[in-house]
């Protein structure tokens, strides 16, 4: 079969399309015949790691697809089903792995393409919202990188499950424009206000509850500035830097400020198993629906791998990149 790797740790440059034997599923696991892949920045991360090993890993980390080979016990994963998930490495293959209690069932509703924009960035999301944030009915959030695949996901989980009320950051006016859509009630444009200012504006000075955080050291302030007493600021990026020159404990404790850090790839099999199963019971019928919807910012064709990966590193897309592995 033929999929995409790396000759060596680095940049878009190093990408290789190879050809490799389809893999063979254990007891547990489903072969999927791939038809769509998602691009992430954490697949981009795997592939600048210089501490990687050889052989080097085939990247991708969620697809959607039908299932060509069941060796689980669950009857509703046979050979023809339609599913989306995420799988450890090897999504950018025209097959791969995954373990089968990983696996989303996709309605029929949504097209593969939709189906690969689903589950890192809506599980991302709702692990922080409501695992993490413990993100309560019509409380206040504050959701950074509004634009991004998470952010987009974010915004609609908070609206649709939560009814909160959504703060939500971009730099872009057509990102804000997204995030209005999908249902943010106050847009920043961070590379013309301070958002924390804006934040404390609507408010009359009572912050928000929570903040959902891809950027990091350079926000530290702003997002202290703009938590409420017990607000939850979970960390899930350091887009903006990773070390705060300054730390005041005195203003978290102040606020009783509960910070968290997480990320997702590096989670264990059971918490992921344990995450998409709640997900898929929870948040796929709304799909179905059409409350909820994978926002998709451009399908580029298999072989065209390092132009996805250019228009993520240039921070272009409002949404999914999505890889289209075959029809």
């Amino acid at each position: 079969m033929k999929a995409w790797s790396i000759e060596k740790p680095g940049g878009r440059e190093v990408l290789k399309q190879i050809e490799v034997e389809k893999p063979v599923p254990k007891q547990g696991e489903l072969l999927i015949e791939v038809k769509a892949a998602g691009i992430n920045r954490t697949d981009t991360l795997t592939r600048q790691n210089t501490g990687l090993s050889r052989p080097y890993p085939i990247l991708g980390i969620e697809v959607s697809g039908v299932v060509a080979e069941n060796q689980s016990t669950d009857p509703d994963l046979n050979a023809g089903t339609r599913v989306c998930g995420l799988v450890n490495h090897g999504g950018y293959g025209e097959y791969v792995i995954m373990p089968a209690d990983r696996a989303m069932i996709l309605p029929d509703e949504l097209t593969f393409e939709e189906g690969a924009a689903i589950p890192e960035v809506f599980l991302t999301a709702y692990q922080t919202l409501y695992w993490l944030g413990e993100l309560e009915e019509k409380e206040k959030i504050l959701i950074h990188a509004a634009g991004s695949g998470v952010g987009t996901a974010a915004i609609q989980l908070a609206s649709q499950l939560s009814q909160a009320t959504i703060f939500a950051t971009a730099g872009h006016p057509e990102k804000l424009e997204k995030a209005k859509e999908l249902g943010a009630h106050v847009l920043v444009n961070y590379k013309e206000e301070s958002f924390d200012e804006r934040v404390n504006e609507v408010t009359e000075g009572a912050g928000v509850d929570v903040i959902l955080d891809f950027i990091g050291a350079s926000y530290w302030v702003m997002n202290l500035e703009s938590c409420a007493v017990d607000a939850r600021w979970v960390l899930i990026g350091t887009l903006g830097g990773s070390e705060v020159a300054e730390v005041s404990l005195g203003d978290l404790m102040k606020k009783r400020i509960a910070l968290k850090g997480t990320l997702l790839t590096p989670r264990s099999d059971a918490y992921k198993a344990q995450l998409s199963k709640e997900f898929a019971e929870i948040a796929m019928p709304l799909f179905k629906e059409k409350q909820l919807k994978p926002v998709i910012h451009t399908v580029i064709p298999f072989k065209e791998l390092p132009e996805a990966y250019r228009i993520m590193e240039d921070n272009e897309n409002t949404g999914k990149i999505i890889l289209k592995v075959s029809d």
